[in-house]
């Protein structure tokens, strides 16, 4: 990988009267990776995003985009990078290659050269045959994919992805996955947002875990992981009112780093299976805990965020949709 650095990001900091979003952030982005920012809604990770694009002004801190203040050379930063929004900005009476043509003009892009760039973009995201039909017969993908072209007409140096496959189906986000690793191959720095650990999993090169507005974690995601130690023996037991005192027995115990209640039994961190399952079992059976299904995996990134946040980013994710 490159190590010049696109994105210096130094002591960043926002606040909003008595909220701070954003506490002092620090993390570089190197030229043609894919940097993802992973945590739930409320994290921090699109206050980050819209002040690099130079948005929002920080409240202390500095961030530089390709050498350029985002503050103090705002104009030059927007030159050089392309934005996709969480929210589409898709008007649903024009057509594909419309939208695309209307934002060539609010470029100032040359007739020709816009006209050449658009349909090179249709191409690349294979919007060609649906170029001149309306935006609003467009599936969730398709629209993604339109969206993706408008970010990229400007022939930006970094790509900036806030949520790119929120809401959509599965086969639309593997084919978004695809594009935006199809970006990377072509040399282009893109950064993201998520909060899907699966896709900071198979996409980024390397992530920062963002949680109440600090990095609690920055590293690949195989580093992140091997980091942790240890593997998971994940427990489901039949009886959930014996999960509380099986817990408490093996905490402690040789072999067993960590101990976690799930919905119906344990997640254990332990040195190595072999050494903890005997324990395991022993005391199951000594508490009278049915075991119904053991389960035993390599730390994953769920395990990671666990262990730096102290909970689960699905179940703040459900959280959210529930309120």
């Amino acid at each position: 990988m490159d190590r010049t650095v696109a994105i210096a990001v130094d002591r960043l900091c926002k606040s909003y009267d008595s909220h701070t979003a954003v506490d002092h952030l620090s993390f570089q982005v190197y030229a043609g990776e894919i940097f993802g920012l992973l945590g739930p809604n409320g994290a921090g990770k699109s206050t980050t995003l819209r002040t690099l694009i130079t948005l929002l002004h920080p409240t202390s801190g500095s961030a530089t985009v390709l050498g350029h203040d985002t503050v103090r050379d705002a104009d030059r930063v927007r030159a050089l990078i392309g934005y996709v929004p969480q929210e589409r900005a898709i008007d649903r009476f024009l057509t594909g290659r419309e939208h695309l043509e209307l934002l060539g003009a609010l470029y100032h892009l040359p007739k020709e050269a816009a006209t050449r760039r658009i349909n090179d973009l249709l191409k690349l995201v294979e919007l060609e045959a649906h170029a001149d039909r309306p935006a609003k017969t467009y599936s969730g993908g398709m629209k993604r994919k339109l969206d993706i072209a408008c970010g990229l007409l400007p022939d930006p140096k970094i790509l900036f992805l806030d949520e790119p496959t929120l809401g959509l189906d599965v086969q639309s986000r593997l084919r978004i996955w695809d594009y935006v690793r199809m970006l990377k191959a072509r040399g282009l720095t893109v950064v993201m947002t998520t909060n899907y650990l699966d896709e900071a999993d198979q996409l980024c090169d390397r992530l920062a875990i963002i949680d109440q507005g600090r990095i609690k974690a920055l590293g690949s995601p195989t580093e992140l992981k091997v980091a942790l130690g240890g593997d998971i023996v994940s427990l489901t037991l039949k009886e959930a009112d014996r999960i509380g005192g099986l817990e408490a027995a093996l905490k402690g115990q040789p072999a067993i780093k960590s101990v976690r209640t799930t919905a119906k039994g344990l997640d254990i961190r332990v040195e190595s299976p072999e050494k903890a399952l005997p324990v395991i079992l022993e005391s199951a059976n000594r508490l009278g805990c049915s075991v119904e299904f053991i389960q035993y995996n390599r730390p994953r990134l769920d395990d990671v965020f666990i262990a730096h946040t102290g909970r689960r980013i699905q179940d703040e994710v459900q959280k959210e949709r529930d309120e």
